[in-house]
């Protein structure tokens, strides 16, 4: 596989961005016949959003936080969300295998809900209208908000202080119908800021996944992008066994992958220490 350059446009962004900066990170790939390659994607002036905290937003980034210091057992001296980071950093390195990471990262949704709540929604309300009604549960309370003007504050309230702005769209479901069961994050602040398909994988996507199917009856596949960090959420889609994201590489920008080559430098960093 030869080493190739590729551009990477950026992806729409909301109107709150200020300030620009370059981004370039390397990805590598390797097959077992011709060892690690390199595939450059070099972002030219991508905009980083500024993210502006919402009446609500601390008081849910001060819960999930705390809810992950308590799985972790250690707490980051960094405020706000660049200590929320660090914890899910450690998070990830506490865990003896993916598994295992995937597994408290579940525990700690699961500790967001009320007890009883989970159980009764995957009784009451996944089995309506074969799970599409769960699945629309988003657009629904979209609607709602908005008949009493608070527009697309919905998505805010439950999204946007963890990922950044998002929307709800409409997604292909496997019968052949679409449905409004979609939210498509613009630009994926928690990505972003972690800088590791790792964290992405083991504490975000496998874990939301397997929440929502298990424990709400709804399924759910998230596919992030690792080129423009954006994401669509597919609800009432049903993640492929195989799923193709454990091939991706580690972004060049990964701590956990710096510090690897740093330590050595004939370690494979080919891949995430946790994919």
């Amino acid at each position: 596989m030869k080493a190739l350059g590729i551009v990477v446009g950026a992806a729409p962004l909301p109107v709150l961005c200020s300030r620009a900066r370059n981004h370039r990170f390397r990805v590598s790939f390797s097959s077992p016949s011709s060892g690690s390659k390199v595939v450059e994607q070099v972002g030219i002036a991508a905009a980083k959003p500024e993210y502006k905290p919402g009446v609500f937003d601390d008081m849910f980034l001060n819960l999930f936080r705390n809810k992950l210091v308590q799985e972790v057992g250690w707490d980051s001296k960094e405020p706000g969300y660049d200590g929320l980071i660090e914890v899910a950093h450690r998070l990830m390195m506490k865990g003896t295998s993916n598994s295992t990471t995937v597994e408290a990262a579940v525990r700690i949704l699961r500790s967001l809900f009320p007890p009883y709540l989970l159980e009764l929604y995957k009784m009451l309300i996944a089995p309506i209208g074969g799970g599409k009604i769960a699945a629309m549960m988003v657009e629904v309370w979209l609607d709602i908000l908005k008949r009493f003007g608070f527009e697309a504050r919905v998505t805010v309230l439950t999204c946007q202080w963890l990922m950044g702005p998002c929307k709800v769209n409409s997604v292909d479901l496997t019968d052949g119908t679409s449905c409004s069961s979609g939210v498509y994050v613009e630009r994926c602040r928690y990505l972003e800021e972690s800088k590791c398909v790792g964290i992405c994988t083991n504490t975000c996507k496998f874990p939301t996944q397997t929440f929502f199917k298990d424990h709400m009856g709804v399924p759910l596949l998230m596919e992030p992008n690792f080129g423009d960090y954006s994401c669509q959420f597919k609800f009432g889609v049903l993640p492929p066994q195989d799923d193709t994201i454990l091939k991706e590489p580690c972004l060049e920008a990964c701590p956990s992958a710096s510090r690897r080559r740093m330590v050595a430098n004939n370690v494979d960093v080919t891949t995430c220490p946790k994919t």
